[in-house]
């Protein structure tokens, strides 16, 4: 049920009400580590924070997720259906609530539940939050979230948060904290691996696990993939991030396994993992109770989102319809019968970018679209390259997981592009745990002879192993010599940054997309200090980037 007539507010927690759920104590069975060990002793609580996500001009997405009684662990199937009440209000204190609802926690969807609110005002920031239980109710914590602005409207700007790969035994999650102190964004971009699937202590190895993810074995059943998200949404950093700003989300592969296909993955072995179907299935219901997403079709994430007359937002899908990775060095990655995006969803994409008059058309894509060789790298820092970047170890130029190994559905893109003069598109990646500022070229082999038809900023891990993780020395020290060799043999390369974690922030004006690059200090301390390294933008009309001086705020 749902009602835009204003109505009381929700009363305040009672003392009594917070006291009871940071009192609560764990079941027996070990589940979620500590943070999640508090929950409802005898009643109801929200213990997984509140988040909101994909902004329309009238409307939002709310999410959260109810732990009916202390046995409702997530993942467990048990805990009674609950009713739970939203509102959403123009003030913090709630006393203008201009929307509010009902709806049901049920076990059948790990008590999560989400509310598509519509009949907002555009370009409006709003305060967000729930309640559930019989008579004095338990009351989430206050979210804030804001609608995107009305379609075609004049719209001076947008700014977004950027992050990508952020798995938890290999850090705290503080790129999520220093963007959610910023008060000017308007949305958040997660470009995916919002999860990693590993068992614990597989990557990084044990001895240089910061925290231990549950469950501590690898997952591979609804069960699984829901406690592991669970386990994420008690990081008191990530929790800040959703209640701040809305986050709009794509998956990449981890949130299935490495290097996931249509039909399997890297790591997933039939049989003994089970059908990759029924993990497939597991993992997306888990995503989409899990997230503030709304599915676009039944199963995949391909949608579009509109910033006013300034900027469509187009959100890739490269999981689910691509086709088997080729070997490295394989003459199939030139295969016109195999695809990332699938038929369907690259006619959509050309389609849209082709009919958009927005004054920019932003693409999130999960995987680097920019093609990259590597000449010379030094053979001492091949190894780690080849870890991060699907390489061989003897050095072919191809990342076969990447566009690089679908080289036909890029063309077919490309050319699009060039074909029908469509200027002002930026990819948004994520992936690869470096950061990249590069021109996609019509021609890679001859550029910057032959024209750039698009640009790409890349962000680089929230945590994730980059090359000075990998190889266990200082940032900024070898890795300068392999990032030379990329530029040098790679053009259309104009920085990449292998060392640093933390997040971008991209500015977008009728005259130019800027990425702003931070990197934090130290990933293993919770109170890692961040900071800003590099800025990049592309002028409207010119497909190319350039550097810039300072960050925009």
């Amino acid at each position: 049920m749902t009602s835009r007539h204003p109505s009381p507010p929700l009363s305040a927690p009672s003392r009594r009400t917070v006291v009871k759920a940071a009192a609560a104590t764990a079941v027996a069975a070990p589940v979620l580590g500590s943070a999640t060990a508090a929950r409802a002793a005898d009643g109801p609580a929200f213990l997984h924070g509140v988040a909101s996500g994909d902004p329309l001009p009238d409307g939002i997405l709310l999410w959260t997720r109810v732990t009916p009684s202390p046995d409702a662990i997530p993942g467990s199937g048990r805990g009674a259906d609950t009713a739970v009440r939203w509102e959403v209000a123009e003030d913090k204190d709630f006393s203008r609530v201009v929307a509010h609802g009902t709806t049901v926690a049920r076990a059948a969807s790990d008590h999560t539940v989400k509310a598509d609110v519509r009949g907002l005002a555009p370009a409006t920031a709003y305060w967000f939050r729930f309640s559930a239980g019989e008579g004095t109710q338990t009351v989430s914590p206050a979210g804030r979230t804001r609608t995107a602005p009305a379609a075609g409207a004049a719209t001076p700007g947008v700014r977004f948060g950027v992050v990508s790969c952020a798995n938890w035994e290999a850090g705290y999650f503080s790129p999520y904290r220093h963007l959610a102190a910023r008060a000017d964004l308007d949305a958040v971009l997660h470009l995916g691996d919002y999860i990693y699937e590993y068992a614990s202590g597989s990557y990084p190895d044990a001895k240089y696990v910061v925290r231990q993810h549950e469950p501590r074995h690898e997952i591979l059943t609804l069960a699984d993939y829901r406690t592991r998200h669970a386990t994420y949404k008690t990081d008191p950093d990530l929790r800040t991030l959703h209640a701040t700003h809305p986050v709009i989300a794509i998956w990449d592969d981890h949130e299935f396994a490495n290097d996931a296909w249509s039909g399997g993955a890297e790591n997933h072995t039939p049989g003994t993992e089970g059908a990759w179907a029924d993990r497939v299935a597991g993992a997306k219901q888990a995503y989409f109770e899990w997230m503030p997403v709304r599915a676009s079709t039944k199963g995949t994430v391909y949608r579009r989102l509109r910033f006013g007359n300034l900027a469509d937002l187009h959100l890739l899908d490269l999981r689910s319809f691509r086709s088997q990775q080729a070997g490295t060095g394989s003459g199939a990655v030139d295969d016109p019968e195999r695809s990332i995006t699938g038929r369907a969803q690259l006619d959509w994409l050309k389609s849209g970018l082709a009919g958009s008059d927005a004054a920019w058309k932003l693409v999130g894509t999960s995987v680097m679209i920019s093609p990259v060789a590597f000449g010379s790298v030094p053979a001492h820092l091949l190894e780690p390259l080849a870890e991060l970047l699907g390489l061989p170890k003897e050095g072919l130029a191809v990342n076969v997981d990447q566009w690089d190994g679908y080289t036909d559905d890029r063309k077919e893109l490309i050319t699009h592009l060039r074909d029908r003069s469509i200027t002002n598109t930026v990819f948004l990646t994520g992936d690869i745990h470096m950061a990249w500022a590069n021109d996609v070229p019509v021609k890679a082999a001859t550029y910057p002879l032959s024209a750039s038809a698009a640009t790409e900023f890349v962000v680089t891990s929230v945590t994730s192993d980059n090359i000075d993780d990998i190889l266990h020395v200082a940032p900024q020290t070898v890795s300068v010599v392999a990032a030379a060799a990329v530029k040098a043999a790679n053009r259309h390369v104009k920085w990449v940054d292998m060392d640093s974690h933390g997040y971008g922030v991209l500015d977008v004006t009728a005259e130019r997309s800027q990425m702003d690059y931070y990197a934090v200090s130290d990933r293993t301390k919770r109170d890692a200090t961040s900071a800003w390294t590099r800025s990049y933008r592309t002028l409207s009309g010119t497909q190319k980037v350039e550097r810039v001086d300072r960050p925009v705020h």
